[in-house]
């Protein structure tokens, strides 16, 4: 069996993907196939490049269960998405769904609008094959998580709506990871190359994967 890390893909901005026995999907966005894959649909925000009702629908099943947190309840009513196939979270809580278990973290802007503490949107700690992957979401980097010990990080380097890859590489710095992955970059976040000032800025106790245009 691979490493989990070869079965984590990413699509676009923080659409993720992972293939641990169950297909999880974050955010999923800017999706051209519909493989109507996932087992578990993990939506950290309701800004519409990460809950895009369109792209769900081409990675959803009938059995598939979805985690939000609970500021998005309305949004998941407008969608058509039944509540009993809903797990609505706030920050902070410790959860299992469907076998998996998660904890939510905070995932908010220091000094910036975009996405506030008040709002209560979240990152993702999942604990997968004896690892714990964290999906930050939109955030900056918090000191109230930098002691979390994760084995694979999906952190965002876009800046302006997040921390950018200077901010991203220090605070995977503070974290030390085994591996981490940067996201959120090019396009609609930050610019081309953020990845690349990203891993540059990593330490040595931290590998990078790229996997956005890889």
């Amino acid at each position: 069996m691979t490493k989990l890390i070869d079965r984590i893909t990413v699509n676009a901005q923080s659409s993720i993907r992972i293939d641990s026995g169950k297909v999880l999907r974050f955010d999923p966005f800017l999706l051209k196939a519909e493989p109507h894959d996932a087992d578990i649909i993990f939506i950290t925000h309701s800004h519409p490049d990460h809950f895009s009702p369109e792209d769900i629908k081409k990675v959803s099943k009938p059995e598939t269960l979805f985690v939000a947190p609970a500021s998005m309840k309305t949004d998941f009513e407008k969608a058509g998405i039944l509540p009993s196939k809903c797990l609505f979270v706030n920050p902070g809580e410790t959860a299992e769904i469907a076998g998996i278990s998660f904890k939510t973290l905070p995932a908010y802007n220091i000094g910036r609008p975009f996405h506030t503490p008040e709002s209560r949107w979240v990152g993702y700690a999942v604990s997968l094959e004896d690892e714990l992957v964290y999906v930050a979401g939109d955030t900056d980097g918090l000191e109230e998580i930098a002691a979390l010990p994760v084995s694979i990080a999906l952190i965002p380097v876009g800046g302006k709506f997040t921390m950018d890859a200077k901010e991203a590489a220090e605070f995977i710095n503070k974290m030390k990871p085994k591996i981490a992955v940067p996201t959120h970059f090019g396009g609609m976040a930050g610019t081309e190359g953020a990845d690349k000032v990203f891993k540059s800025g990593v330490g040595s106790d931290t590998e990078v994967v790229l996997k956005i245009g890889y």
